[in-house]
């Protein structure tokens, strides 16, 4: 679906992500890990439309993405759940949901937060509450079921682990592999819980000074090589 060849983007002068090919194919589960500052998230902005790629070009179902805005992508099947999680924090869940489905399938809205809500039925009681109020898992929850209201092919994710009880952690996992399997839809896990990103993805990418200098399948992973990478 999505093809990756050779992106390299910069600050001003300074490059923050060389040379990175990748391909993420129909329901693949895959994670980018790496230590914080290595250009994990500067790729994945750059990849959904937020950064402007320096060299390279980005490809989805044949569709050329590169140089196309953020809202473009996201029409095209792509979504984000962003680090840090954000929320409307002053819009109700219910209404935080609906934003999700608003430029995409908004008379499905309805159909489609009953749907969310199969896998988040945590969220079911506190539908009329500020999103500012919800507990840290709570609001990834919601932050995740907001990007799935769209209806997306490839879903990334940004640090989903971070900051969020260890019981909540692992039920996030549970019901991104039930999404994966259900929907079809691709997961691409920005992370540094190298057991959280384990228990979902099915390959591995590391990241190091903007480059990715370790990949290959979970199920034949070094994780003792990879901590050295995510140790500082």
């Amino acid at each position: 679906m999505l093809s990756v060849e050779d992106i390299s983007v910069s600050y001003g002068k300074t490059a923050t992500v060389t040379g990175v090919s990748l391909e993420i194919g129909k329901a693949d589960k895959i994670c980018l890990l790496g230590r914080n500052g290595v250009g994990k998230t500067t790729l994945l902005r750059s990849l959904i439309g937020l950064l402007s790629a320096s060299k390279g070009s980005i490809t989805f179902e044949g569709k050329v993405l590169t140089g196309t805005k953020p809202y473009q992508r996201s029409l095209t099947g792509l979504a984000y759940v962003p680090q840090g999680r954000e929320i409307i924090p002053m819009l109700t869940v219910r209404e935080n949901l609906e934003l999700g489905a608003i430029a995409h399938h908004p008379k499905e809205t309805e159909r489609l937060i009953e749907d969310i809500l199969t896998y988040f039925p945590a969220l079911k009681e506190h539908m009329n509450r500020k999103g500012g109020v919800l507990s840290g898992g709570q609001q990834q929850q919601l932050a995740i079921g907001r990007a799935l209201m769209s209806k997306p092919k490839i879903l990334f994710l940004d640090e989903p682990s971070e900051g969020i009880q260890p019981n909540v952690v692992a039920e996030i996992a549970t019901i991104l592999n039930r999404v994966n399997k259900e929907k079809e839809i691709a997961l691409f896990i920005v992370e540094q819980n190298l057991e959280f990103a384990f228990n979902i993805c099915d390959r591995y990418f590391v990241m190091e000074k903007g480059s990715i200098v370790d990949s290959g399948s979970v199920e034949n992973a070094s994780t003792s090589k990879i901590r050295k990478y995510l140790t500082i």
